[in-house]
């Protein structure tokens, strides 16, 4: 029952506990960081027993790191059906990772504590991670593609967020830990999403040239 998205099958009963466990889960996060997170308190704030809460997520690192797949859940939702702002790929994919960049700045309790639960996530939280990885992926790609059409990823598109989710990730562990600056974060994004499009539309033209119909000579 830990899957991060907010359709999860089950009773309206078990659906609303989820949402407040998860709330609870924010809540303190955005109060006092990783550390304010503890299993007693979400279950105290949430008005549920701590072993019920404890059926639900084993662990804080998998309540941090699905609290972070549903943020990422409703902003891909709310992305659908909308065009990016940008001329080029390249301006589209950073107006939404300098966006949510942004936005994580300004909640550096919450940010410094899913970030931190990124980075002790184990192989147990992999189905969480993975939810995250596709709605990060499905914003990108309509990004680079320039539509509002909902197709799905190549897997040339997965690596390229891959690589992107990556550096980003890498860049606001710096940040929370004081050891880059905020500006850094989008810098470090902006120059990975500068060589990974340029391969991208240097291969995608030698595709195009390959299709080419050849003339025949006279």
């Amino acid at each position: 029952m830990t899957s991060a998205t907010e359709t999860t099958p089950g009773s309206s009963a078990q659906r609303e506990r989820r949402r407040r466990i998860l709330d609870a889960t924010i809540a303190l996060a955005e109060e006092g960081g990783f550390d304010a997170v503890q299993m007693r308190a979400v279950a105290d704030d949430a008005d549920v027993a701590l072993g019920t809460l404890y059926r639900y997520f084993p662990s804080k690192i998998h309540l941090l790191v699905t609290a972070r797949g549903r943020q990422f859940e409703r902003a891909e939702e709310q992305s659908r059906n909308r065009q990016v702002p940008g001329d080029t790929p390249h301006e589209r994919v950073m107006y939404i990772l300098g966006a949510t960049t942004k936005a994580l700045q300004q909640q550096p309790n919450l940010t410094e504590a899913l970030t931190r639960a990124f980075m002790f996530a184990d192989a147990s939280v992999v189905d969480e991670i993975h939810f995250v990885g596709m709605k990060l992926t499905a914003m990108i790609t309509r990004a680079i593609d320039g539509t509002d059409d909902n197709r799905e990823p190549t897997e040339e598109d997965t690596a390229i967020v891959r690589v992107i989710r990556d550096v980003w990730f890498t860049a606001l562990l710096g940040w929370v830990t004081g050891r880059t600056a905020a500006d850094d974060v989008t810098n470090a994004v902006d120059v990975a999403v500068r060589l990974l499009l340029r391969r991208l539309h240097g291969r995608r033209r030698s595709d195009q040239r390959g299709l080419r119909p050849v003339r025949r000579r006279r």
